[in-house]
């Protein structure tokens, strides 16, 4: 992959119907076998909608990213800086384009943004089972720092890992 063909813009307040989009889409796809249909459909449009998406955006601080391949979109990403540390929100790829380095393009992406901000670290929540996910950010030299329940609503938990990656300077 050439740095042409994969680029990750910032999400204006106008792409925010594209990021939702995108978000179902791959929400659907990818959580169905560890989230029930309703538990999919109530974070959607909690955290998912164009209406949480713009107020992420404009009231929490939250930075969203296209990633675009080729001309088209193929994911997207969302971060905050917390606390001398980037938290990754989301990172999220369609099926048909995962497997093509776009996630490691979009961690070294990550890595960029903590060094020009003085950033220590990039920490995440991912679903305690979501063994293959667990397995990537592993692979990106992420570590398991703790464990946490966050009560989001309507009966529905996140049964979560926090996990943290040190930017030192053996990062590229």
């Amino acid at each position: 992959m050439t740095q042409d063909t994969w680029a990750c813009r910032p999400a204006t307040i106008e792409d925010v119907r594209t990021v939702a989009a995108l978000a179902a889409e791959i929400w659907h796809e990818y959580y169905g076998a560890l989230l029930s249909l309703e538990q999919i459909v109530y974070m959607v449009d909690k955290f998912q909608s164009p209406d949480a998406i713009a107020d992420q955006i404009s009231e929490q601080g939250y930075e969203y990213y296209l990633m675009r391949a080729d001309g088209a979109d193929v994911g997207y990403l969302a971060v905050k800086a917390e606390d001398g540390k980037l938290f990754l929100s989301k990172l999220y790829v369609l099926k048909a384009h995962r497997g093509r380095g776009y996630a490691s393009s979009a961690m070294a992406f990550l890595i960029r943004l903590c060094r020009e901000r003085g950033l220590g670290a990039v920490w995440l929540t991912v679903n305690r089972h979501n063994d293959a996910s667990i397995a990537v950010y592993e692979k990106k030299g992420f570590r398991k720092v703790r464990e946490q329940v966050a009560d989001i609503g309507n009966g529905y938990v996140m049964d979560d890992f926090i996990m943290e990656k040190a930017i030192g300077e053996t990062d590229r």
